[in-house]
């Protein structure tokens, strides 16, 4: 596992046992996002460090100083973390994800489209729009997380699952959060609850999420039904089939067929 070192943004890998606390961060990828070669590339003629770089460089790096911030030594971000001209590591990255984000000692929810303002109903209209709530990846990085905060285009602090923003506002967020999601809001407030619920439930959270890749509907699933399968870009929607005959094999729960 790959992690940026948030004191000098250098890459570090770490394997099994040995890897440390971490800090993660989730958001919705842009224009021009800084890849693994890029990034070490950056960083190795130290261009990673200038002010003005463009919105992708200055993500990672005011990630990191939150991170650093925060006592987080190292930050795990997905552009930039894993190699994805290696479809081995890209496999095992998808198939790990789900146990990389609820391990992380923290994350940072990223909204590139969202604007904090004074008033809490244009804050919240905002972030109904926002373009995470749409996204097959981002529904395990809401629900897998130990702790998890929420910022706007500004790395403005918008709220979280126990932290308070000052305004007294903290029951409202994950609320407003279970109505943009349609997630009960037990399951907001509580990492880990998912897995009481039952598939056709789970599976239901995924409605009206998109991913650029079909495959990719199934893949970001994974983990929010606990197995494992091989990626098979190129197979289309044969990869749902799979997801569900794995999900068959791996519970007694008949709820799928009604999905």
């Amino acid at each position: 596992m790959r992690l940026i070192n948030t004191a000098n943004l250098q890459l570090e890998e770490f394997f099994d046992k040995a890897i440390p606390k971490y800090a993660i961060l989730s958001h919705t990828w842009g224009q021009n996002e800084v890849v693994l070669a890029d990034y070490e590339q950056r960083v190795h003629s130290k261009k990673i460090w200038r002010q003005g770089e463009d919105s992708a460089v200055a993500k990672i790096r005011t990630c990191c100083r939150l991170a650093a911030e925060e006592g987080h030594r190292y930050a795990w971000i997905d552009t930039c973390c894993i190699d994805k001209k290696s479809s081995a590591e890209l496999s095992e990255a998808i198939n790990s994800m789900y146990r990389w984000y609820k391990h992380a000692e923290m994350c940072y929810v990223y909204l590139s489209d969202v604007s904090k303002h004074s008033s809490w109903s244009t804050t919240a209209d905002s972030m109904r729009q926002a373009r995470w709530f749409t996204r097959g990846w981002t529904l395990q990085e809401l629900l897998a997380p130990r702790e998890i905060k929420f910022y706007d285009r500004d790395w403005k602090f918008l709220g979280g699952r126990w932290e308070r923003d000052g305004s007294g506002r903290d029951q409202m967020f994950p609320t407003l959060i279970s109505n943009i999601t349609n997630i009960d809001p037990h399951i907001i407030n509580v990492a880990g609850k998912q897995n009481r619920r039952s598939v056709a439930e789970r599976m239901s959270w995924a409605a009206g999420r998109v991913t650029t890749r079909r495959e990719d509907m199934a893949y970001c699933l994974l983990g929010l039904f606990d197995v494992n399968m091989p990626l098979l870009y190129g197979e289309g929607d044969k990869a749902f089939a799979r997801l569900q005959a794995a999900i068959m094999e791996a519970t007694d729960d008949h709820t799928l067929f009604a999905w």
